[in-house]
């Protein structure tokens, strides 16, 4: 299983990637703003997400066709 950027970029376990649009993030008051980094990300079973936490959220799963790798 290949899981892919929005721009194509191959992702895998550990790699850093940037937030391209802002997005609102249920149960917190904060969203993410565009060029957030998302560091050291977990791939998921599904290919077209994966889980990260940046400094003041944890726990997120986020899709990929919202991120760039870094």
């Amino acid at each position: 299983m290949t899981v892919r950027d929005s721009n194509g970029t191959e992702l895998k376990e550990g790699d850093s990637v940037i937030v391209i649009k802002d997005l609102k993030v249920k149960g917190s008051p904060t969203g993410l703003k565009r060029g957030t980094v998302v560091k050291n990300i977990h791939l998921t079973d599904n290919d077209d997400e994966i889980e990260g936490r940046t400094d003041k959220i944890k726990g997120l799963v986020l899709r990929t066709e919202f991120l760039k790798k870094a």
